[in-house]
């Protein structure tokens, strides 16, 4: 399946995550996304190097400018389990805007066209590192890494992008 690209509309699917009082729901994206601008940005893993220094926290950082333009919502998907991503939330505690949510099948991954075979490395199917501008529910942005690549994905980038 071809990658999900600028004027494609985002397919619908189901994505898990801990509210506020600490309880698992399920979300569709469809009910996230419509009628909103929404970031959606994915990464490879919880915990890893990149995705943990660099990418989630230039969201956090940058999150009260991407509002101040417009943005609703910052989604962050990975393919992890809700309670992996409920934890990987908690070393962030500055955030006050993304939504950590969990891909835990990767069955949303593999519907953007994004899935990454990580199983070489002992990690399994994972998603792309991406970051995505979605107007009620119509893609504006895509930036898709190669490889292991951290150059378009990025919130500066998506700043610059709105």
């Amino acid at each position: 399946m071809a990658p999900i690209a600028v004027g494609d509309k985002i397919p619908d699917g189901t994505l898990a995550y801990f509210d506020a009082d600490n309880k698992l729901q399920q979300a569709s994206v469809h009910s996230l996304a419509s009628g909103k601008k929404v970031i959606i940005f994915g990464v490879p893993g919880a915990f890893t190097p990149t995705c943990s220094t660099k990418h989630v926290p230039g969201f956090i950082e940058h999150a009260e400018a991407l509002k101040a333009k417009g943005v609703d919502d910052i989604l962050l998907l990975s393919v992890n389990d809700p309670f992996v991503m409920r934890e990987w939330a908690k070393t962030f505690p500055d955030n006050k805007h993304v939504k950590f949510l969990a891909d835990g099948a990767a069955s949303y991954t593999h519907a953007l066209g994004l899935e990454l075979d990580l199983s070489e490395k002992g990690l399994g199917t994972r998603s792309r590192r991406f970051a995505l501008l979605v107007d009620d529910l119509k893609v504006k942005v895509a930036n898709v890494e190669s490889g292991g690549e951290f150059t378009v994905s990025s919130a500066e980038e998506i700043l610059k992008a709105l």
